[in-house]
Protein backbone atom coordinates (compact mmCIF):
# COMPACT_ATOMS: atom_id res chain seq x y z
CA UNK A 1 0.00 0.00 0.00
CA UNK A 2 1.05 3.42 -1.24
CA UNK A 3 2.09 5.44 1.32
CA UNK A 4 -0.06 9.20 1.75
CA UNK A 5 3.72 10.99 1.73
CA UNK A 6 5.09 8.71 -1.39
CA UNK A 7 1.86 10.09 -3.10
CA UNK A 8 2.78 13.86 -1.59
CA UNK A 9 6.06 13.24 -2.78
CA UNK A 10 4.92 12.40 -6.04
CA UNK A 11 2.65 14.75 -6.82
CA UNK A 12 5.16 17.48 -5.88
CA UNK A 13 7.76 16.07 -8.15
CA UNK A 14 5.41 16.39 -11.20
CA UNK A 15 4.15 19.71 -10.45
CA UNK A 16 7.23 20.80 -10.30
CA UNK A 17 8.35 19.29 -13.60
CA UNK A 18 5.35 20.73 -15.49
CA UNK A 19 6.92 24.12 -13.66
CA UNK A 20 9.99 24.00 -14.74
CA UNK A 21 9.09 22.99 -18.75
CA UNK A 22 6.55 25.72 -18.74
CA UNK A 23 9.42 28.33 -17.49
CA UNK A 24 11.76 26.99 -20.27
CA UNK A 25 9.02 27.53 -23.16
CA UNK A 26 8.30 30.97 -21.98
CA UNK A 27 12.05 31.72 -22.30
CA UNK A 28 12.84 30.50 -25.72
CA UNK A 29 10.18 32.21 -27.18
CA UNK A 30 11.34 35.13 -29.87
CA UNK A 31 11.40 38.55 -28.74
CA UNK A 32 9.70 41.12 -30.89
CA UNK A 33 10.91 43.45 -32.96
CA UNK A 34 8.29 46.07 -32.23
CA UNK A 35 6.86 47.42 -28.33
CA UNK A 36 3.79 45.81 -28.20
CA UNK A 37 2.77 48.95 -26.39
CA UNK A 38 3.87 51.54 -28.32
CA UNK A 39 5.03 50.08 -31.75
CA UNK A 40 8.66 51.47 -31.55
CA UNK A 41 10.97 49.45 -33.08
CA UNK A 42 12.85 47.44 -29.98
CA UNK A 43 16.84 47.27 -30.28
CA UNK A 44 18.53 44.36 -31.48
CA UNK A 45 20.79 44.47 -28.49
CA UNK A 46 17.72 44.47 -26.05
CA UNK A 47 16.22 41.58 -28.64
CA UNK A 48 19.68 39.67 -28.07
CA UNK A 49 19.84 40.05 -23.94
CA UNK A 50 16.54 39.26 -22.57
CA UNK A 51 15.35 36.39 -24.74
CA UNK A 52 11.12 36.94 -25.17
CA UNK A 53 11.13 40.81 -24.52
CA UNK A 54 7.75 42.27 -25.88
CA UNK A 55 8.36 45.87 -25.04
CA UNK A 56 10.64 48.95 -24.97
CA UNK A 57 13.05 49.78 -22.28
CA UNK A 58 10.34 52.91 -21.43
CA UNK A 59 7.31 50.69 -21.97
CA UNK A 60 8.65 48.05 -19.59
CA UNK A 61 9.39 49.96 -16.75
CA UNK A 62 5.74 51.66 -17.10
CA UNK A 63 4.49 48.03 -16.90
CA UNK A 64 6.36 47.49 -14.18
CA UNK A 65 5.33 50.26 -11.87
CA UNK A 66 1.84 49.77 -12.78
CA UNK A 67 2.33 46.11 -11.42
CA UNK A 68 3.84 47.26 -8.61
CA UNK A 69 0.53 49.38 -7.67
CA UNK A 70 2.21 52.69 -8.82
CA UNK A 71 0.63 55.38 -11.21
CA UNK A 72 3.20 57.49 -13.11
Amino acid sequence: MTDILDQAQKLEELQRKVALENRFQAVQRPSRTHCQDCDEPIPEKRRRMINGCTRCVDCQAVYEQKKRGFRQ
